[in-house]
């Protein structure tokens, strides 16, 4: 059972034990905090102290460090992950491409999902039927259909997959998990990091693209992000950027912190705890404390056992319409294995299938005053320029591509299976489109329950945090100001022929002060000398 102090790490392996996966440090475990405020679930802590929410838990797996080359992934289960994952952005509006790599992206999800094309199964605009992208065109689809039909028949899932995450990664957005920020002049901006580096999204335009070997510190105080970045011929840059809170913006110095780590070391011994202080005061400290890239690397070359099998889900329809109903592919698998199917794809892959009937294409939150108000554009105008986004890059989930207010029950299923309650798919596919009910809520069993009864409210966190930031205020003024008066009656009482100190003395509070109270306490403290010195001879 998950215990009150079980790390973020027991429950990360857990659902990777699920999923068979080895190739795991690619992933994470994502959730949202009653501010909705994402965050990244941190292994070396516990998963209780992390989670300010009320039972049921909703948490989400996600890739949370795009493989450079996806297609040099050693196991065909990891790559198909990622490719969930980056179909999932491409919904969301985060892959930005021209028109004909989207229809061609569409065309390999669809030979993946579906199979060959089939007249007798597949009617005349059957492309139409699914949401590859925040908006579609006639255009569009038509050209989706055509490259299904004409030039990926015969393609296996597998194949199809490799392909699409091969055109996939020679994308500028490859990887882009956007955070909404202001710049110096006050123009919205997305900052990302990718494999490659940091980026900065404005428009559709990628204004900043910095390497990681380029980048010599990450910093941030209360809602201000700062980039120092050393470039040739010692030409040295800081980039400002004004996140929506400060949480925001710890979270991406966070993020940006781990990434720098992943892609850019040699071995996990060189990371360091990094820390985002000033001066006097403690700051914010944080220690990435997973495997680097080149360790997977290496890691995954000696992998040696044979491929697991994989179910993949079929892909559902948008709700509006519902005509063509492709069954999944677990429908030949027997029962007993469906249900063990649904254990690891359902708890885990659920979040990362295609999502348009299960998360929001607009969410509100606390960046949406950071989005500026666009027009839609469509997939028709001149292809040179077509992009499947915004005239202004503004990813439909990107600001919060969690969900938070539906009940998906992802890690409540979870927990029922750890606490020996079954479930069905059928239960699982009623969770996903109503409220929990108090019976179902019951279900989590007392020990989750249980994990939630130590928290404090959030307003009582932030004032405490406060109580503390002004106390080590007043310490630190009231530690100066001993220490210099200190040094000042040090060097006003020694011989220094100073015309400074020379004025001083000849005042007539000084020799007052220094004839009561300086000369007593002098032989005060020198008999408790000479006391202490001759008990020691003496011992």
């Amino acid at each position: 059972s998950l215990q009150r102090d079980a790390k973020g790490q027991y429950l990360f392996d857990l659902l990777c034990h699920h999923l068979n996966l080895l190739e795991k440090d690619y992933f994470g475990i994502r959730f949202v905090d009653p501010d909705k405020q994402r965050h990244w679930l941190e292994f070396t802590k516990s998963v209780v102290k992390q989670l300010r929410s009320q039972p049921p838990f909703t948490m989400c797996f996600r890739v949370k460090f795009y493989p450079a080359d996806p297609a040099a992934l050693k196991e065909e289960i990891t790559r198909y992950l990622v490719f969930l994952q980056i179909k999932r952005d491409l919904y969301h509006g985060r892959l930005l491409c021209k028109t004909s790599d989207a229809a061609l992206l569409a065309a390999y999800i669809l030979q993946a999902e579906i199979g060959d094309y089939d007249p007798g199964k597949h009617p005349e605009g059957y492309s139409s039927k699914f949401q590859f992208f925040p908006k579609h065109s006639e255009k569009l689809e038509r050209k989706i259909a055509e490259i299904h039909k004409t030039e990926l028949s015969g393609q296996t899932p597998a194949t199809s997959e490799l392909n699409f995450l091969r055109k996939a990664q020679t994308l500028e957005t490859y990887g882009v998990d956007p955070h909404p920020c202001k710049d110096v002049s006050g123009n919205a901006a997305f900052l990302a990091f990718t494999p490659f580096g940091f980026v900065v999204l404005q428009g559709n335009k990628r204004v900043h693209f910095i390497k990681w070997n380029e980048v010599t510190k990450l910093k941030f105080e209360g809602k201000t992000f700062y980039l120092y970045v050393s470039q040739k011929e010692e030409k040295k840059i800081i980039l400002t950027y004004f996140a929506p809170t400060p949480e925001a913006c710890k979270h991406l110095w966070k993020c940006g912190i781990e990434n720098q780590a992943f892609y850019k070391l040699e071995k996990s011994s060189q990371v360091r705890t990094v820390s985002s202080s000033n001066l006097f005061f403690k700051g914010s400290r944080f220690r990435y404390s997973g495997r680097v890239a080149k360790e997977v690397m290496e890691s995954s070359a000696k992998i040696k056992r044979e491929p697991p099998e994989i179910h993949r889900a079929g892909m559902v329809p948008s709700r509006s319409c519902p005509s063509i109903t492709h069954g999944p592919r677990l429908s030949s698998v027997p029962r007993t294995r469906r249900r063990a199917v649904h254990i690891s794809i359902m708890e885990g892959l659920e979040s990362l299938r295609d999502s348009a009937h299960s998360t929001p294409v607009r969410s509100s939150s606390h960046g949406d005053t950071f989005l500026p108000h666009v027009r839609s554009s469509r997939a028709d105008s001149n292809e040179r320029v077509a992009v499947i986004a915004d005239e202004a890059y503004s990813p439909a989930d990107s600001v919060l591509p969690t969900p938070v207010a539906e009940h998906s029950l992802e890690l409540m299923l979870l927990s029922r299976q750890i606490n020996g309650a079954t479930c069905s798919i059928e239960e699982e596919k009623e969770s996903e489109a109503s409220t929990p009910t108090a019976t179902e809520v019951e279900a989590l069993g007392g020990e989750l329950r249980a994990l939630c009864q130590g928290h404090g409210r959030p307003e009582e966190e932030q004032v405490n945090k406060f109580v503390l930031s002004v106390l080590r205020l007043l310490l630190v003024t009231m530690g100066l100001l001993f220490v210099l008066l200190l040094l000042l009656i040090i060097l006003t009482e020694s011989d220094l022929d100073i015309a400074f100190f020379r004025d001083i003395r000849q005042t007539p509070e000084f020799e007052q002060f220094h004839y009561q109270y300086f000369c007593p306490l002098r032989r005060w403290f020198a008999c408790k000398i000479r006391s202490v010195v001759s008990l020691l001879i003496d011992t």
